[in-house]
């Protein structure tokens, strides 16, 4: 990967609000990027310093080895869960100017 893609992807990431959270597939799309794993692969090497728990699968599920921190970190944002999955259609962050789009259609 670029390092000019790279950066996109964490700058999207960074863009996520408190509060909100946001789809592998939302950032992949919104950077560039070829592939939401691409975007799971910058987190996993390269994310420690971002709100990577507003990062979710496209169901609404955390990454399963980090479900327990990342719902917590989420609660604490006011983002709350049913068992293991966010509403997306309530805390899906959508950015300025797509706020009226729906998900499938934009991502």
């Amino acid at each position: 990967m670029d390092d000019e893609l790279h950066e996109r992807i964490r700058a999207v990431i960074s863009d996520v609000p408190a509060g909100t959270v946001s789809t592998y597939g939302d950032i992949a799309a919104l950077s560039g990027a070829p592939s939401p794993r691409m975007v799971g692969r910058v987190l996993a090497e390269d994310g420690h310093d971002l709100p990577w728990q507003r990062i979710l699968r496209a169901n609404g599920t955390p990454a399963p080895h980090l479900a327990h921190e990342q719902l917590a970190r989420l609660r604490a944002e006011g983002v709350l869960a049913d068992g293991q999955r966010v509403n997306l259609r309530e805390y899906r962050w959508r950015p300025e100017g797509l706020e009226d789009k729906e998900p499938e259609g934009l991502f």
